[in-house]
């Protein structure tokens, strides 16, 4: 698969020499902006699908007038994790 380009990106000294400042031994700025843009994009994605989650899940209760309390959620999760150090602990 052939490589594409990103745009060139004209940002301050300031930005540049912070972005320097945070490299790690051996990476390349451009390694550096590569990351962050992957980083950005997933953030992005699963920030979208969670908003997808959400809405469904509110169009859900309004066609079938189930709604859960606060305390109910958060109970039966904490069911799921003291569930999940039983097993981790069993093992």
């Amino acid at each position: 698969m052939k490589t594409a380009t990103i745009p060139s990106l004209r940002v301050d000294p300031e930005l540049r020499a912070a972005a320097e400042s945070v490299l790690k031994e051996g990476e390349t700025l451009s390694a550096f902006v590569e990351n962050s843009l992957r980083a950005q994009i997933n953030y992005r994605q699963t920030q979208a699908e969670f908003i997808a989650r959400g809405l469904a899940s509110l169009a859900e209760a309004e066609r079938t007038g189930v709604y859960y309390s606060s305390e109910e959620v958060l109970g039966e999760l904490k069911s799921m994790l003291d569930a999940k150090r039983a097993e981790k602990r069993s093992k």
